[in-house]
């Protein structure tokens, strides 16, 4: 009843920006032209930091990471709505990770990462990496965009085995990022201008849970 209830609120608030950003007299110069919903159903079976292996898209907390910090229900919910952006690897080889060159050359066509936005990596014709690589981002990468771009959180397409690297997994949780994974649909998203509701059970005490991903499109 709670993830319901939870993920109801959460639909309000689309329906209220949708129902706002339509209205005759707005003065709103962005709209929103349709909802993607970015929850995928399946199993994830692949190594995590204490993460169950249940299904569907999942986010992975701060206290999955570093005990103490935030779980998934403590996340604050402003750190849960945040503008979307996608970067593909459509080109690179299989376990391929984005890199600041990757990163610069997405700025130069695109503009800066919005501050306080969400990443998403979509792999785009690369289909055959494994479940459970790591964050398809180096570390320095995934570090300029959480110290200079203040980035919230990042969005994958397969499970991530985050034990690769306690490093880039210690310096997420202490910029209080997130993980969301087994997430679906990117192909369907721009590369910017999405707003993204990221709705996570309300569970205080689970480091990580089931959640419902909606991208709002212009």
């Amino acid at each position: 009843m709670r993830i319901r209830s939870f993920i109801i609120a959460y639909g309000l608030v689309v329906a209220i920006l949708l129902f706002a950003d339509r209205r005759p007299n707005s003065a709103q110069p962005d709209r929103y032209s349709h909802v993607v919903d970015l929850t995928a159903a399946g199993t994830a079976t692949a190594p995590r930091v204490a993460i169950s292996p249940d299904s569907g898209t999942r986010i992975i907390s701060p206290a999955a990471l570093i005990p103490g910090t935030w779980t998934a229900g403590q996340i604050p919910p402003e750190r849960l709505i945040a503008p979307l952006v996608v970067m593909n690897l459509n080109t690179a080889p299989e376990h391929a990770q984005i890199t600041l060159d990757d990163i610069a050359e997405w700025e130069t066509r695109h503009g800066f990462v919005p501050q306080g936005a969400v990443v998403a990596i979509r792999r785009g014709g690369n289909r055959s990496a494994q479940p459970g690589v790591p964050l398809p981002l180096t570390a320095d990468a995934a570090q300029f965009l959480m110290d200079a771009r203040y980035v919230l959180g990042f969005a994958i397409e397969t499970p991530a085995n985050l034990t690769t690297n306690r490093t880039l997994a210690r310096q997420l949780a202490l910029h209080g990022d997130y993980v969301v994974e087994g997430a679906a649909r990117f192909t369907a998203l721009p590369e910017t201008g999405s707003l993204v509701i990221v709705a996570p059970a309300k569970n205080k005490n689970a480091a990580d849970a089931p959640v419902r991903v909606l991208a709002m499109v212009r």
